[in-house]
């Protein structure tokens, strides 16, 4: 079985952080023991509840950690040069997963911003990262304007690097969805890779017990890589 699974999104703000945690709690209920990680995360600072306490607050039970917190609300790398704290290189970031899985069975990575966004000075990204520990991506997108476009160049960003798609989580999908989110919901299940499903709008506001009722996805197949 695959010990990782990273999530991306088309762009930052589209709902990784809930559809890590829909994911985390599912693959917890087939019996999995999972641990979640987010390898960087800005705009936060040493007090405050990030997306991984989020997590934790949505699905109890689950243990998660973080590689790196950087209070600028800004790119990884612009957000570490701002308070002069160097990002671990791909190398050290891989060995620190690694580490984490041997104590669980599957690893969710919750990435920073978009598939291509730098994780260090040397380039590195959400994309190296999963080619790195030979991890399928889950891409979130969003459900109104702006996604087909973004959701195809993700794609098609995968597709260049040989990277496994696990599948497409449409975020923040509003109670009363207009035509605009109905065209894309046709047109992103036509791309030929699963829609694993739609989030509900402001679900991360719920308590877990309600966010465990409506926030089922269909859970990508663990497989070798």
């Amino acid at each position: 079985m695959s010990r990782f699974l990273v999530v991306t999104g088309t762009d930052t703000g589209v709902g990784k952080t809930v559809a890590t945690a829909a994911l985390a709690l599912g693959y917890a209920a087939s019996g999995l023991r999972v641990h979640v990680d987010k390898p960087v995360q800005t705009g936060v600072g040493p007090h405050v509840g990030g997306d991984v306490a989020e997590i934790a607050r949505l699905v109890p039970g689950v243990t998660t950690s973080e590689g790196l917190r950087l209070p600028e609300p800004m790119a990884p790398v612009a957000a570490a040069g701002r308070v002069g704290i160097p990002l671990p290189d791909l190398a050290a970031q891989t060995d620190r997963l690694r580490a984490l899985a041997r104590g669980c069975d599957l690893v969710l990575v919750e990435g920073a911003g978009g598939l291509l966004v730098h994780l260090d000075e040397d380039g590195s990204t959400i994309a190296d990262l999963a080619r790195a520990l030979g991890a399928p991506v889950v891409v979130v997108a969003r459900a109104g304007l702006g996604t087909l476009n973004h959701t195809e160049l993700t794609l098609e960003a995968l597709d260049r690097r040989g990277l496994t798609v696990g599948g497409l989580v449409i975020g923040s999908w509003p109670a009363d969805p207009g035509p605009v989110e109905e065209t894309n919901r046709a047109h992103l299940a036509g791309l030929g890779v699963p829609v694993l499903g739609r989030l509900p709008a402001g679900i991360g506001a719920l308590a877990p017990e309600e966010f465990a009722t409506r926030s089922h996805l269909t859970l990508p197949a663990l497989t070798h890589p």
